[in-house]
């Protein structure tokens, strides 16, 4: 038996299943950014097992130089580094000399795709917190680098690091909400004893004070702000309640040594409606109310009189003292993902343009240099076939699409929109959901990929509205639709509807009492969608069961609500087949639909959940193909499997496939990792 990690949101499940069919690799350049060769050769592919069909490798698809938590540090000789993490599977922790602006150490971590930050402690350690949430261990400058392993049970995310004494290391996680500790000696120890605030999952945001010992944790997907003395692990909370409203303490920094006591700044995010907050930390009051600042990156000048700070593609001042004077700006540049102070360069930042920008207050001069970061692949999020007979591809949380021609066995990639996560076709036409802040977007075939041209176009930013999964088109209306997963901390998903002629969006709001829309399909003028009990990460179901609804596309009405499947949280696909009837999956049930009847005629298990991963939140999971040959096709579980519609018998045909699309070649189209696959029956 192999085991393989499926992901459920950001909660990790370990699945085991056997191995079903031959599959052998091809050849694929994965790091050639605009045309990658694929493996279309048939004399290369995999050979076709009797009964099963042929397995074909095409490689990565999407690349991204996307970098992360980054931070200025020096080896042991007083060489200064420029340390920053490149998304990827895996991730690599890449560090230059400053001198040189030379790549001198390349290092993967395993098992980790991204990382948000990383520390230094005051023994010289750097340390680098994964999001598969182990805690690795460098020290500067060599070449080499220890997983330290998981910092508590059940953490599976790690956001934040702050260094505190005498090499201690403190690190926020995700899903219980906890603070760590790590020091050589000690290990790992949970020093909040419990979640920062009970029913929240995140910390996001953790700064040390090294006058009082104190942590300062900021906590989502309901904001608070916790004072922590990881000492004795009391807490206290201090948000003011008019900031309660808000989702995170996303980002904070520490402006220490300010003449009336330190400063703390905090960024509180709302959807698309953020502000900063200066809080003085002796009277624990708020002081100003800011715009939005990247926070994170802020740092006070060495005379303690000013702020500086990056915002919208410029460096900018900020006199806390008086704040009746105007922010004046310094430079422009991309956003500092970290900011350093030294005697001879003055003020340097390592921004998300991948840069290494070094600003002297003294003379108003700068310099920019450039680091070379290598493009890697990332894990493939979406796919569909397009309007074209293409493949499309789009990228998780670096964004980016990649485009498979089968016939020439190659792949372009277009840069330009976020993590895409729904993709659906109306005549030449791709409509993209992405995320965050719920985003909608058209892209004509017809016209070249532009983003300064509005190819793609924005359609809308859904206030409130998150996660588009759910895209589907109602071709007989002309109009497309779109389901939605709210925002962080909330429940009830919208439908959407959109006229491409007019141009127009209407919101008929959450048509599911507190439930996300997460599968979506048409036939005729009806719309047919699956929900989930879960809304936005931190929000706590109200329901029980995942739904059934139709949706009369012509009276613009909801016509039906039921549960198709008694128990299952989610309905995560829906399908209507040639003979009329309605399939679905709910849970881990594969049931059909009498449209005409309004009643549920068949379910058949596919898989067994757990009563653990059952509490585990679901968006997506299942897909469903209805193949030229006659027989349905689906992933689910992780696993691709063929269904006879006769006899209702599951084949599984391959494991660790998800995703999944019918091309125009009648071959399957699904994912492995940052990898497209594609299976000929």
């Amino acid at each position: 038996m192999k085991k393989h990690v499926l992901l459920y949101g950001l909660g990790l499940v370990l699945c085991s299943f056997p191995l079903w069919g031959q599959v052998e690799q091809t050849a694929h350049t994965a790091t050639e950014p605009k045309a990658r060769n694929s493996a279309l050769d048939k004399e290369a592919a995999a050979e076709a097992k009797p009964g099963v069909g042929k397995f074909t490798d095409l490689g990565p698809q999407v690349g991204a130089a996307a970098i992360q938590g980054s931070v200025f540090a020096k080896d042991d000789q007083g060489r200064e580094m420029a340390y920053t993490v490149v998304r990827g599977e895996p991730a690599h922790l890449l560090g230059y000399d400053v001198q040189t602006n030379k790549l001198v150490v390349d290092l993967p971590l395993e098992k980790t795709d991204g990382v948000w930050d990383l520390a230094v402690s005051t023994d010289g350690w750097l340390y680098v917190p994964s999001a598969s949430g182990y805690l690795f261990k460098h020290r500067p400058g060599t070449q080499q680098i220890e997983n330290l392993g998981y910092t508590l049970p059940g953490e599976t995310y790690l956001w934040d690091l702050a260094a505190g004494k005498d090499g201690e290391i403190f690190g926020a996680t995700y899903p219980g909400c906890r603070v760590f500790r790590y020091h050589p000696k000690d290990g790992f120890s949970d020093v909040g004893k419990g979640p920062m605030v009970g029913g929240e999952k995140y910390v996001r945001s953790l700064v040390y004070h090294e006058k009082t010992g104190k942590i300062y944790a900021g906590v989502g997907s309901h904001a608070h702000l916790v004072e922590l003395d990881p000492r004795t692990g009391k807490k206290t909370e201090f948000l003011p309640p008019e900031f309660k409203d808000h989702e995170f303490v996303y980002n904070m920094s520490l402006l220490a040594g300010m003449k009336g006591g330190d400063r703390l700044l905090a960024l509180l995010t709302s959807g698309s409606e953020n502000k900063s907050l200066v809080i003085n930390l002796n009277t624990k009051k708020v002081e100003q109310v800011l715009g939005a600042l990247d926070v994170r990156s802020a740092l006070l000048s060495p005379d303690k009189k000013l702020v500086y700070y990056t915002s919208k593609g410029k460096l900018y001042t900020l006199n806390l003292a008086k704040p009746a004077e105007q922010v004046k700006e310094v430079m422009s540049t991309a956003g500092a993902i970290t900011m350093n102070w030294s005697s001879e360069q003055g003020l340097s930042m390592i921004t998300s343009g991948r840069e290494i920008v070094r600003y002297n207050p003294a003379t108003g001069k700068s310099t920019v240099a450039k680091l070379t970061v290598p493009e890697l692949p990332i894990a493939i999020q979406s796919i569909l076939s397009g309007p074209d007979g293409r493949i499309w591809t789009a990228g998780y949380v670096a964004g980016g699409h990649g485009v498979f021609d089968p016939a020439t066995g190659k792949t372009i990639t277009l840069k330009g929109l976020d993590q895409t996560e729904g993709m659906a076709v109306q005549g030449h036409l791709i409509f993209f959901g992405i995320y965050p802040h719920g985003r909608l977007y058209v892209y004509d075939t017809q016209k070249p990929w532009d983003m300064t041209k509005q190819n793609p176009k924005l359609i809308q930013q859904v206030q409130g509205q998150s996660r588009p999964f759910a895209v589907a088109s109602a071709a007989t209306k002309g109009t497309m639709f779109f389901g939605m997963v709210p925002e962080y901390g909330l429940l009830g998903g919208s439908l959407l509807e959109y006229d491409p002629g007019t141009d127009k969006l209407r919101d008929y709001k959450a048509v599911v009492k507190n439930q996300s829309i997460v599968a979506l399909c048409h036939q005729e003028n009806m719309i047919f969608g699956g929900t989930s009990v879960w809304g936005g990460i931190g929000a706590h179901p109200t329901e029980k069961e995942g739904k059934l609804f139709v949706w009369d596309a012509t009276s613009g009405k909801k016509v039906l609500e039921m549960v198709p499947v008694p128990g299952a949280k989610a309905v995560t696909c829906l399908k209507v087949a040639p003979d009329g009837k309605l399939w679905g999956v709910a849970g881990g049930t594969l049931f059909t639909y009498s449209i005409e009847e309004n009643k549920v005629l068949t379910r058949h298990q596919l898989y067994l959940i757990s009563e653990e991963r059952a509490n585990n939140f679901v968006w997506r999971d299942a897909f469903l193909v209805m193949h030229p040959n006659g027989m349905v096709y689906g992933t689910a579980n992780d696993e691709l499997f063929v269904i006879d519609p006769e006899t209702m018998e599951v084949k599984k045909l391959e494991e660790n496939a998800s995703l999944l699309t019918l091309g125009r070649d009648n071959r399957l189209y699904f994912r492995r990792g940052t990898h497209l696959w594609s299976y000929e029956p």
